[in-house]
């Protein structure tokens, strides 16, 4: 599953943290669209990527990060999907832990779009920020991941102003999305598809959705689509007052029942 149309033959794709997840399933979608695919990640994945090239690094050294980048002829397209978070309150954990999420989530996109900059002006390339819902709302438990994702968001609006018309830079704003890591998010399958059953459509994304979306905005058939954000979330979240509301439930409205003669309501 691709944009349809998306012919990326002869370009050559950077997917950061792409050998699990959301990230594979990233690279998976650059390869069926012809694609050179090249992954990266501290650690080698646990599965063959059909069709991908893994180079080890990590993402928080600067320097390790340019000499990757230096070690590629041409960068079309980088997309920062490298990120994440456990689950801490903010009371939970020191400031030092916080601000390690924000370095891997906002500090490191930077460092890479950074790197690659000269190459992706050279290919009149693209960037996909790979953002989050956590970003646009509160997010109880990944405070410090929400903060990030909510910089990165705003960091891809400025570096599509100051890096154009050479390089279009543009944000996914993803939802829920099922993964081989669900479980420590959502528990067991009855968890999942109860989570899933809060979303509009019904169901968690799938990787492969998302690989679409960000092949598209890599595509010409996004080539005046810059500074943008694109929403990925089925729909979004059922607003919890409308389930806690007395009235116009399945469309229809409640209405007192009037007793007496006085105009008394019940």
């Amino acid at each position: 599953m691709t944009a349809v149309g998306a012919d990326l033959s002869g370009r050559t794709a950077v997917v950061t943290g792409g050998t699990r997840g959301v990230g594979a399933g990233i690279a998976d979608a650059f390869v069926r669209a012809g694609a050179r695919v090249v992954v990266c990640a501290r650690r080698p994945p646990e599965r063959p990527l059909p069709g991908c090239e893994f180079l080890p690094v990590d993402l928080r050294d600067a320097t390790a990060v340019q000499d990757l980048f230096a070690r590629l002829d041409r960068v079309d397209v980088l997309v920062n999907n490298a990120g994440g978070t456990p689950y801490r309150l903010l009371g939970d954990s020191d400031a030092e832990r916080h601000a390690r999420v924000i370095e891997l989530n906002l500090t490191a996109p930077l460092t890479a779009s950074l790197a690659a900059r000269e190459q992706l002006a050279a290919a009149h390339g693209s960037i996909v920020m790979i953002g989050s819902v956590s970003g646009t709302r509160p997010s109880p438990g990944s405070a410090a991941y929400g903060a990030a994702k909510a910089g990165l968001e705003n960091l891809a609006r400025s570096m599509a102003v100051e890096w154009a018309p050479g390089i279009r830079v543009n944000t996914l704003v993803l939802g829920m999305v099922r993964t081989e890591l669900s479980a420590l998010h959502y528990g067991d399958e009855a968890g999942i598809a109860a989570v899933g059953a809060t979303v509009p459509l019904g169901r968690l994304a799938e990787p492969r959705e998302i690989g679409a979306a960000a092949v598209f905005l890599a595509s010409d058939a996004a080539s005046y689509i810059t500074g943008a954000s694109l929403l990925l979330h089925g729909g979004g979240e059922r607003p919890a007052f409308l389930d806690a509301a007395t009235v116009n439930k399945n469309g229809r409205r409640e209405r007192p029942t009037r007793t007496g003669g006085k105009g008394g309501v019940t």
